[in-house]
């Protein structure tokens, strides 16, 4: 079987690639940067391309997943790099296409419980992210071939760039503030090789439409979050800041930031506030009816992404 993965070099596509060799597939990762598994081919994909490669199956991972960024960025990487990735399909006979997208195409600024396939996007989306990464299913969802979405609940884990690093360097430097919230914060997480063990047997079955992944063991962010830090010696957090001057806070701060856009990512996003101030989880029944149990404990995802962090120097 031949793979072509897009995102080679991130964190859920170079996993990806790496599961997809040792099942003895031939694997060509595309990305701006070198990928450390497979045959990489460097490619820009907010500009169509073209590559000697007929896949059997292509794996849209690639994204700009940052919560920060111009609205231009995110439509040439999210929604441009989308529509080429389904150009280069046409083109190859229109194999199977697997886009890997976010929960967070269905948040909204309110708690959120059992999240499922049918439930409907917001009126006005929170972020640039969320918002091209829904333009991007639309696109997938249009395509003549066979095609699956999976929208997988905050991954972590060995290699994560995205997610626990932002948290694990504020707590670190004591800049991780508790928003305080009138009921417990419940969140849905995903350990990466839970996530690359449902995005092969997706593959392997030929399924079609979209699929809600989580290890299917919601926490409560706070205890979770607090958990961690004791493990990794990072001190508690002690500041205590509402829901709605935080949410003032961020909206002063990106206001800065986009005014003086040398200054990079803000340090407080009013995304990032609403990540922590309300409850998300899933329904993954239908993933769990199609594909089966997680591969990897919450608990065991937890420990293996520990030992790494506690290794980084």
């Amino acid at each position: 079987m031949k793979a072509l993965v897009t995102g080679g070099s991130g964190f859920v596509g170079s996993a990806l690639c790496a599961a997809l060799l040792a099942r003895g597939w031939e694997v060509v990762a595309l990305s701006r940067r070198p990928a450390p598994h497979g045959e990489w081919r460097a490619v820009d994909l907010a500009h169509p391309f073209d590559v000697n490669f007929r896949p059997d199956v292509v794996v849209h991972a690639a994204a700009r997943s940052s919560p920060w960024g111009s609205a231009r960025e995110f439509e040439a990487q999210n929604v441009d790099g989308t529509r080429h990735v389904l150009e280069f399909c046409r083109q190859v006979g229109s194999p199977p296409v697997v886009y890997i997208s976010t929960s967070a195409v269905l948040y909204r600024n309110a708690h959120q419980y059992g999240l499922a396939e049918d439930t409907p996007p917001p009126p006005r989306f929170l972020n640039h992210y969320s918002r091209t990464k829904y333009a991007g299913e639309q696109l997938v969802r249009a395509y003549e071939g066979q095609h699956a979405i999976l929208r997988p609940r905050a991954v972590f884990g060995p290699g994560d760039t995205v997610v626990f690093p932002r948290i694990v360097r504020a707590a670190r430097e004591g800049k991780f503030p508790v928003i305080e919230s009138e009921q417990p914060v419940m969140a849905d997480l995903i350990f990466i090789e839970t996530l690359v063990q449902y995005i092969v047997r997706v593959i392997e079955a030929g399924a079609s439409g979209t699929y809600h992944l989580s290890n299917d063991k919601p926490v409560a962010i706070g205890e979770f979050l607090s958990d961690v830090f004791r493990r990794l010696g990072l001190p508690q957090p002690s500041r205590r800041i509402p829901v709605a001057r935080a949410m003032l806070a961020a909206s002063v701060v990106e206001g800065v930031y986009r005014v003086l856009p040398f200054l990079g990512e803000p340090p407080i996003t009013r995304f990032g506030v609403s990540v922590f101030a309300y409850s998300k989880t899933m329904n993954v029944s239908k993933c769990l009816r199609d594909f089966g149990a997680p591969a990897v404990s919450l608990e065991d995802g937890v420990d293996q992404f520990i030992r790494w962090q506690k290794a980084q120097p």
